[in-house]
Order: structure tokens, then sequence, then C-alpha cells
């Protein structure tokens, strides 16, 4: 894979290949853009800003009904844990 014209191989299983090419592209085309603006020299310091953007693109995704992500991971551990707490006196049971 080529990321803002350097040559990077990564090891991965081939069922992640598809998936690992196309985050490459991602990064790629957004350091590209980082780097067309003229505003930021070096290729380290747009690799900072790219992963910043990246960063708060993560942090504010959300669900089709505008709920954040992070949110949803959150409720869904504690829905996990209470039916933990709840079943595991049922288990004593068999």
């Amino acid at each position: 894979m080529t990321i803002l014209g350097r040559e990077y191989r990564v090891a991965c299983r081939p069922q992640e290949r598809d998936e690992l090419l196309a985050c490459a592209q991602y990064v790629d085309k957004k350091m590209a853009s980082v780097r067309q603006s003229g505003k930021v020299l070096g290729a380290d310091r747009i690799a900072v800003l790219v992963a910043l953007q990246l960063a708060q693109e993560l942090f504010g995704m959300r669900n089709a009904d505008g709920v954040p992500v992070a949110d949803l991971r959150r409720r869904l551990r504690e829905l996990n844990d209470l039916a933990s707490e709840m079943l595991t006196p049922q288990e004593r049971l068999f």
C-alpha cells in the first residue's frame, strides 16, 4: 500500500486485506488533502493533523438516530453486565 507517496508493507489476515487497503486509501486521501492545502509542511506534521482529524471523526460518529456511537457502546456494556448479574443466580439452579 502507498500513503503519501511512500510504500508500506503491513501484515494482515487475508480476510482483512480489502478493508486495510481501503483504510490506507482513505488515509492517503486525507494526507494528500492536507499537503495540498500548503499550510502544513513535513510528513510527520501532516500525519499528526490527519490522526487528529480521524480521531475527531471517530468521536463524532453517530448512529442513524443521532445517538453517539460511544454512548451506544457504553449502554450495551451496561446491559450486558446487568444480564450477567441477573443470570448468575439462575446458573446455580442447574
